[in-house]
């Protein structure tokens, strides 16, 4: 049975099972004996009326604590859709990233001239037809810039922190095992220049606020197809207030499984894992781990709802094969995946 189904088959038929099974055991009790209270004699004897005044008062309170307990799984129930309830008006908005295979930082190899996050990477992400996904930071002086990873180290084999750098600072490194520097935003989208679909990720590190507002400016003025989105609800929220028109999109994973997060509070891990604060931004997309598919909220979510389902971060044709059956956005790396 399909979990919304099962979700509307228990919220009807569990109130009612319970209403119908006391509608037969009250009378009974209201008709109390002696057998009925752990007293075996061979002879039936008339119960009192004290006993059984006292018997309807417990029955009665019995109903009353049947009908509290269905009222908080009631709300319970209610206050669970309300916060996990996506926005469900604009799905049809995101055809045109369904038509293509996404390639995560564009088409790169980090190993190669061309790295993730580099302007060749998405140079040749265009000329393969694949749309573009792509991280957004600032910096000190207020530049957009295109990159993924909160530290320095991995790509550039600098242990600092990016938003803690200048433009100008940054031009010193080089990508990887390349001659590519780190890009800024504006260069990469003319770049692209419309010719695919653009999703870009806000990077939370930093005054994501100010990325926020300086990433919306910038993409007022692109002539393209392009959405939003990011693993930071508020931030989502942000372009639903100030760029309703913006497809927005909420990153998610199971946090519990996740190396990474560690040190984050359980109670953080299970609001973000469980799509908790969606009420905050109401996603158009839910961008997921293709791997915790199976999470019962995300189960639930994309089963009652009509909202788009992103995966990522796809890595082989295998995985591809499986992920096709739950999303129908596929956001992908490490392989060449064949036009759609």
């Amino acid at each position: 049975m399909a979990p919304s189904s099962t979700v509307k088959l228990f919220g009807i038929c569990c109130p009612s099972v319970i209403i119908q099974a006391w509608s037969s055991a009250v009378p009974g009790l209201l008709n109390y004996n002696e057998k009925a209270a752990g007293i075996f004699y061979s002879n039936r004897l008339p119960i009192s009326t004290s006993a059984r005044s006292y018997l309807r008062l417990w029955a009665i309170g019995e109903m009353f604590i049947v009908y509290i307990v269905c009222a908080v799984i009631v709300i319970v129930c209610g206050a669970f859709l309300f916060c996990i309830g996506p926005n469900r008006d604009r799905r049809e908005k995101m055809r045109p990233f369904e038509e293509r295979y996404i390639a995560h930082r564009g088409l790169f190899d980090n190993d190669g001239p061309a790295p993730e996050n580099s302007l060749l990477a998405f140079k040749k992400a265009v000329e393969g037809g694949y749309g573009i996904e792509l991280d957004v930071q600032m910096t000190t002086d207020e530049k957009l810039v295109v990159f993924h990873d909160e530290c320095l180290e991995r790509m550039c084999g600098n242990g600092g922190i990016l938003c803690e750098h200048s433009y100008e600072e940054l031009q010193q490194y080089t990508l990887a095992r390349s001659r590519e520097k780190i890009p800024l935003l504006r260069d990469v989208l003319d770049i692209v220049g419309g010719k695919v679909p653009l999703i870009v990720e806000i990077k939370s590190e930093g005054k994501w606020k100010r990325t926020c507002e300086l990433t919306a400016g910038m993409l007022d003025g692109y002539d393209g197809i392009f959405c939003v989105e990011s693993f930071h609800p508020f931030a989502v929220g942000w372009f639903r207030k100030h760029r309703p028109a913006y497809i927005r999109g909420q990153l998610s994973t199971n946090y519990f499984k996740d190396e990474s997060e560690k040190g984050t509070p359980w109670a953080v891990k299970f609001v973000l894992t469980n799509l908790l604060l969606n009420f905050v931004s109401r996603p158009d997309f839910i961008a997921y781990n293709h791997k915790d598919a199976n999470v019962l909220s995300y189960r639930i979510c994309r089963g009652l709802f009509p909202v788009e389902n992103v995966a990522w971060t796809v890595k082989s044709r295998r995985d591809l094969e499986l992920a096709e059956k739950v999303f129908r956005v596929i956001i992908f790396d490490s392989f060449i995946p064949d036009a759609k």
